[in-house]
């Protein structure tokens, strides 16, 4: 078999047929460019998503649940022992929020392996008074050096910055949405009024804006020294302890461990977004048959094209035949037609669907609501690169594989007789 003769002959047969050719090629150049293009922008979109949601919830959220307590005094009676109770009307029991030995659980949960950091937490209702106008909303008291490295903080603070939290006991970052409602900005000046009835004049050193309104409308941070002061609290009051893994697969386990070992209600970050996960889900899903789609669909067009070839070139395959060339070689003929149609679609296709993904990742995406957010998301991961051009490959050579079977199979004599 010589090779350099049968890549010559298939040479000639794509070159006398350029323009039938290039609509093969240019039917995997769409097909690898669309599927790169989509994959790109819909996994960058999905990873921006989540990353308004996930990236700021905790792994483990630990927190004293208020509710009705599991066994009433009734149950406690030795002479209703045997008896069914049914007690309408349970009326929650008056809890504090405050979690009992915070600090000793957070040393302690610190100490597993799992554990990437915790942050403790000091929540509080609140109301925001500046001149005659008073907001309701929530007042989160962190550590500032914690909350920073576990969580993207930083990321959706607009004005401003978390370092002056950190040094001064006496400033507040708020929401964007309190702030406009304040009529207030850096520098400005907004008391806290606590439901116990402690008031707190602070001072404002940052703005923040996660996109979300109904968070902005509401939230502020303060230093969790500030938060005990405002509750009239002692050091070591904590209302909640979020937790960051190394595994996020490791939450829902951990989870459950730590409600039965400090028994408090502790939730993973899968149940707490569990909707969430469901609509990422779909949309992959609908990426994903997309795209497998328009590969097909390139597929088909190789075999189409190579079907009107071999019946263009029916009286070549018979004189190849009739002067020496075996089946195999006749088949080989048009497998490398097959795969050179593919690979220079799938090379083409590449470079398109590089450059629809970099002109995506460089137009403005401007909205009031995602500040930090200026150009459209677009994941531009070499694994997309990869999948396409491998399906351009494939496919093409089973797309040839049927026409050039049929080449093989042939009958010189048949062909001939016809003519």
């Amino acid at each position: 078999m010589d090779l350099q003769l049968l890549f010559y002959i298939a040479g000639k047969h794509l070159f006398s047929r350029l323009k039938q050719s290039l609509v093969a090629a240019l039917g995997v150049t769409i097909g690898i460019g669309m599927f790169i293009t989509l994959s790109t922008f819909m996994t960058g979109l999905n990873g921006l998503l989540d990353g308004l949601s996930l990236d700021r919830t905790p792994h483990i959220h630990l927190y004293k649940e208020i509710g009705p307590s599991e066994r009433q005094p009734l149950a406690f009676s030795a002479a209703y022992a045997d008896d069914l109770l049914l007690i309408h009307s349970i009326k929650p029991k008056r809890r504090q929020s405050r979690i009992a030995s915070a600090t000793s659980m957070i040393k302690s949960i610190r100490s597993y392996p799992e554990v990437r950091g915790v942050s403790p937490h000091v929540r509080s209702q609140v109301f925001y008074s500046a001149g005659a106008v008073d907001l309701n909303g929530v007042v989160s008291g962190i550590d500032v050096a914690e909350e920073v490295r576990l969580f993207p903080l930083e990321d959706y603070i607009v004005a401003g910055s978390t370092d002056a939290l950190k040094r001064d006991e006496n400033a507040i970052i708020l929401g964007h949405g309190v702030a406009r409602k304040l009529s207030t900005d850096i520098d400005g000046r907004v008391q806290l009024l606590s439901t116990e009835g402690n008031r707190l004049p602070l001072k404002v050193v940052g703005l923040y804006q996660s996109g979300l309104a109904d968070v902005d409308d509401t939230q502020s941070y303060v230093n969790i020294g500030t938060a005990r002061r405002l509750l009239g609290e002692r050091t070591g009051y904590v209302t909640d302890i979020n937790v960051k893994l190394y595994d996020i697969e490791n939450a829902l386990p951990l989870a459950e461990h730590f409600a039965s070992l400090y028994n408090i209600k502790a939730v993973d970050i899968g149940t707490a977004n569990a909707q969430f996960e469901t609509g990422t889900s779909i949309r992959n899903l609908i990426t994903y048959v997309v795209s497998i789609t328009l590969l097909v669909v390139a597929g088909f067009g190789i075999y189409n094209i190579l079907n009107m070839f071999i019946r263009e070139k029916m009286n070549d395959i018979a004189i190849l035949k009739a002067i020496g060339f075996s089946g195999r070689e006749v088949k080989m003929i048009f497998m490398i037609q097959a795969l050179a149609i593919g690979l220079f679609g799938g090379v083409m296709g590449l470079l398109l669907g590089w450059g629809l993904s970099v002109l995506i990742d460089h137009t403005p995406f401007e909205m009031e609501a995602l500040p930090t957010i200026t150009t459209y998301p677009v994941n531009i991961a070499p694994i997309y690169f990869v999948i396409g051009f491998a399906f351009a490959v494939v496919a093409s050579y089973f797309a040839g594989y049927l026409p050039a079977n049929k080449a093989r199979k042939m009958d010189p004599v048949d062909v001939l007789r016809g003519q």
